[in-house]
């Protein structure tokens, strides 16, 4: 029979039956880059005085490496329609379609939470809701996440009862006609050991490519004393890998983040911190290298997109080069295991952008280039540059690969990648 990942169990009166799905993914590319389901988990957490728990992971990763980064189970598919002219081979990503099929028809479920990711990964929600109507027609589906948020007319066209924009949770409350726990309750554990924690909502920069403040409007910090009971929680629950999922972590470092490292030094904490979610730059200290060393942060990954001063300015001037040579030198001097760059590639104004010279600049510094292919974000100013190589309205064409494909042409693509993977194989 096929398994679920630990079901988990909290009893009432009259418990709901419920179930977490974190589905597959259906791309050119995908990898378990500390992903893990955290909005679906912190709603869980809402609900577990009043139900009963169970999880289907179909992205559990296999043979992580050392800071628990792993390849998901893989299988070459068709390309879809939309992405025919792409060269590049199309893949379902996570554990086989009949084994979740199999674990439906072993279960019966009241409700199904579905997380969501990235909107062109819709077709792997499609699958999951085509099975759980098939073999669970009773129960009520929800999905949550940021395809819902981003483009709530195509999510609601998939079948579900309830697509979630944001964290607008009381139609959900309404759906499944219950009260939410109150207080500090905790998400059930997965058995990973890795685990995800955000310690602000939101962001206070406007970046004219990011989806952040259409997702989380505003920006606020979490109760420190809060995130650390959350930090222990999931360290007692085996994560000794913990990346943070903030958009605007050193933001009022001095309020923020400064009190929870302080606490997590005090307590010596076991575990190594990362942020793949990138740092900005802009507020590094080197007092807050040592502090944030000090506490595990093992990478560093500080978001650069560009090395020229005018590109800075007109994508919203998060930083500028001088900034981020400054923040790696105090992260170098507070000897961090890794430092990374994060460099949009395919960008609608590539003008201006000379991405070579970001490529050497990142170099230069000390750190490794991650080339981020840019996605074209519904309802962002630069979403809507994108028109002229992608249908908005379909949200596979806001695919990352096929958009810098298109954007850039596979050969200048596939150049910038070689330049990248030669200058990085320097830095050790």
């Amino acid at each position: 029979m096929a398994q679920a990942d630990p079901i988990l169990y909290f009893h009432s009166m009259k418990p709901m039956n419920v179930l977490l799905v974190n589905p597959p993914i259906f791309d050119f590319t995908a990898y378990d880059f500390w992903l893990r389901p955290y909005g679906m988990l912190r709603v869980a957490a809402k609900i577990r005085h009043c139900s009963r728990l169970s999880f289907f992971d179909f992205l559990a990763s296999k043979r992580r490496d050392v800071w628990g980064r792993g390849r998901f189970p893989s299988l070459e598919c068709p390309k879809p329609e939309p992405l025919r002219d792409i060269p590049r081979r199309f893949h379902r990503f996570g554990k086989p379609r009949g084994d979740f099929r199999e674990f439906l028809s072993s279960n019966t479920f009241d409700a199904v939470l579905i997380q969501t990711y990235m909107t062109y990964w819709y077709p792997g929600i499609r699958e999951v809701i085509e099975d759980i109507r098939g073999l669970q027609p009773a129960a009520k589906i929800i999905l949550g996440g940021v395809y819902p948020t981003l483009c709530p007319l195509h999510a609601q066209s998939l079948g579900a009862d309830l697509a979630v924009e944001g964290s607008k949770l009381e139609p959900l409350w309404n759906l499944l006609s219950i009260e939410p726990q109150a207080g500090d309750p905790f998400w059930p554990r997965t058995g990973s050991d890795v685990g995800v924690i955000k310690i602000t909502d939101g962001c206070p920069f406007r970046c004219t490519y990011c989806a952040s403040p259409l997702l989380w409007p505003g920006f606020s910090k979490r109760p420190t004393a809060e995130c650390v009971k959350e930090l222990i929680y999931l360290m007692d629950g085996g994560a000794r890998n913990i990346a943070f999922y903030d958009d605007a972590l050193l933001f009022h470092s001095d309020k923020v983040l400064v009190p929870f490292l302080e606490s997590v030094i005090e307590a010596e904490a076991p575990v190594k911190f990362h942020t793949p979610n990138a740092v900005n730059a802009r507020f590094m200290t080197e007092e807050l290298a040592r502090l944030m060393v000090k506490a595990g942060f093992a990478s560093f990954f500080f978001g650069l997109e560009s090395a020229t001063e005018s590109w800075q300015r007109s994508t919203g001037g998060k930083v500028s080069s001088d900034e981020f040579s400054h923040a790696v030198h105090c992260v170098q001097r507070a000897k961090a295991e890794a430092i990374f760059a994060y460099i949009i590639v395919g960008h609608p104004d590539l003008e201006g952008q000379e991405l070579e010279l970001a490529i050497r600049f990142a170099h230069r510094c000390g750190t490794k280039a991650m080339l981020s292919e840019f996605s074209p974000v519904p309802g962002t100013v630069d979403g809507q540059k994108s028109e002229r190589w992608a249908d908005l309205d379909e949200p596979l064409s806001h695919n990352k690969t096929a958009f810098a494909v298109r954007r850039l042409g596979v050969n200048r693509l596939n150049s910038l990648k070689t330049l990248t993977h030669s200058l990085n194989s320097k830095i050790s």
